[in-house]
C-alpha cells in the first residue's frame, strides 16, 4: 500500500498522484479504511414508520449486513447477523414483535436481546452478553438517520454545522419526493465524482445555467473538521433563502448550501427543500450517485438554483468520465490545487491520506 502525503499549505501542495485512483490496491484499502470508519446515510425514520418495523440494508463499499428496528418509538440499527452460525436474519422489510432466524429458530427481541434458542439447555453459560445482535451507533438529525461500523468520527460535530445554517427550516417538515429521485450510474472512481463536487471553479466552464443564476466572484468554502461548506450567491434577490433575523447570514443573497460530508454524503439545501447525494463506490472503475430529493416549499419547486439538476448532473458526469480517462495517462502525474476556489478538494484529499495512513 503506497504512502501518500498532501502539503497542509494549500499554496505549496501537489494533488493526489492519478496512481491514486487507478490501484485495485488503493481502492480496497478506501473501503476498509475509510468507509468502514465513517458515518453513512440510511434514510429517513419512514424506513421503519410503524411499531414492529424492520428493514435490512447494508451501505455500498461494506459487506456489512445490518437491519433498522423500530420498536415503539425507539429505533435502532443491529447486525443483520445471526449469533449463532451467521445466518442472514431478515431478507425484506416487514412488520414483526421479534427476530427469528429460519436457519435454527434462534430469537430476538426488536431491541437485539436474545430471547430464546431451541436444543441448547445443555449448553453451559448460555445466554452470554455476545449472543445478543449487535448494535451499531445511529445519530438522527430531522427526519434522517445516520450510522456507523462503530470507528466513526464525531458525527455531532458535522450535524452541528450544518444545523446552524438551515436548522431554521423546521426540518421534520421536508418530505419525501420520490419521483424527484434517481441513480446515476458512472464509469469513473468514486473520488474523482467528489473532487469534482468540492469546487465551485468549473461552473463557469461546465454549467452554463446554473452559472447564469449563481454570483460566482462571491462563491465561497468554509471547512469543518470532517465537512465542508460551498455557499452559492445569487445574482439578485430572487429565489433566495428567506433567514431570520436572528441567522448568520440574515441580509444574504443565499441561493444554495452546498454541504459535502466526509467521505461521499452531499446535502444541498435550496429554498425549496434538499437535495441528497451519495457517491457509492462499485469499483475503481465505477460509481452509482443516488439523488434524494426532500421538498420543504413547493411553490419554489423548479427556479433558481435548485433547478435543472439532471442537466447539471449530466454535465458532471462527462467532466468526471474524462478525468478518469485521463488519469490512465502514463503522463500525468499530479497538478496543483487553487487556494481561491479548490480548498475543499485539498482538504478532501488530506482527509483520504489522513484516514489511509493511519
Amino acid at each position: 500500500m503506497p504512502k501518500y502525503e498532501i502539503h497542509p499549505e494549500i499554496e505549496y501542495a501537489e494533488t493526489l498522484p492519478s496512481s491514486f485512483y487507478r490501484s485495485s490496491v488503493v481502492f480496497e484499502s478506501l473501503l476498509e479504511k475509510v468507509f468502514a470508519k465513517s458515518w453513512q446515510f440510511v434514510g429517513d425514520q419512514s424506513l421503519a414508520l410503524e411499531g414492529g418495523a424492520v428493514f435490512p440494508f447494508k451501505f455500498e463499499g461494506t459487506d456489512e449486513p445490518m437491519i433498522l428496528c423500530r420498536q415503539g418509538d425507539e429505533l435502532r440499527i443491529l447486525s443483520n447477523v445471526c449469533t449463532h452460525r451467521g445466518n442472514i436474519l431478515c431478507h425484506h422489510s416487514t412488520k414483526a414483535r421479534n427476530i427469528t432466524c429460519a436457519y435454527h429458530g434462534r430469537r430476538f427481541g426488536l431491541d437485539g436481546k436474545f430471547q430464546h434458542m431451541p436444543q441448547f439447555k445443555a449448553t453451559k453459560n448460555f445466554p452470554r452478553p455476545a449472543d445478543d445482535l449487535h448494535e451499531f451507533p445511529m445519530l438522527k438529525w430531522g427526519p434522517w438517520l445516520f450510522a456507523s461500523l462503530g470507528h466513526a468520527y464525531d458525527f455531532k460535530d458535522v450535524i452541528a454545522a450544518m444545523e446552524r445554517k438551515v436548522g431554521y427550516m423546521s426540518l421534520d417538515k421536508f418530505k419525501l419526493h420520490a419521483n424527484r429521485g434517481k441513480d446515476y450510474h458512472i464509469n469513473a472512481h468514486w473520488a474523482l465524482y467528489c473532487d469534482n463536487y468540492l469546487e465551485g471553479f468549473h461552473i463557469p466552464f461546465v454549467h452554463a445555467d446554473l452559472n447564469a443564476t449563481l454570483d460566482y466572484g462571491n462563491y465561497e468554502t468554509v471547512l469543518f473538521k470532517h465537512a465542508n461548506l460551498q455557499i452559492g450567491y445569487a445574482d439578485g434577490d430572487e429565489h433566495v433563502f428567506e433567514f431570520p433575523e436572528n441567522h448568520e447570514d440574515y441580509g444574504k443573497s443565499i441561493a444554495a448550501y452546498y454541504f459535502w460530508v466526509f467521505p461521499n454524503m452531499m446535502f444541498n439545501f435550496y429554498p425549496w427543500g434538499l437535495s441528497i447525494n451519495i457517491v457509492r463506490p462499485i469499483s475503481k472503475e465505477e460509481t452509482k450517485v443516488s439523488f434524494i430529493s426532500y421538498v420543504y416549499d413547493e411553490t419554489k419547486l423548479d427556479v433558481g438554483a435548485g433547478t435543472g439538476l439532471d442537466k447539471v448532473e449530466q454535465e458532471d458526469e462527462a467532466v468526471v468520465e474524462g478525468v478518469h480517462q485521463g488519469m490512465k495517462s502514463s503522463i500525468y502525474n499530479t497538478g496543483r490545487y487553487s487556494p481561491e476556489m479548490e480548498k475543499g478538494v485539498h482538504h478532501f484529499h488530506r482527509l483520504l491520506t489522513e484516514f489511509l495512513n493511519a
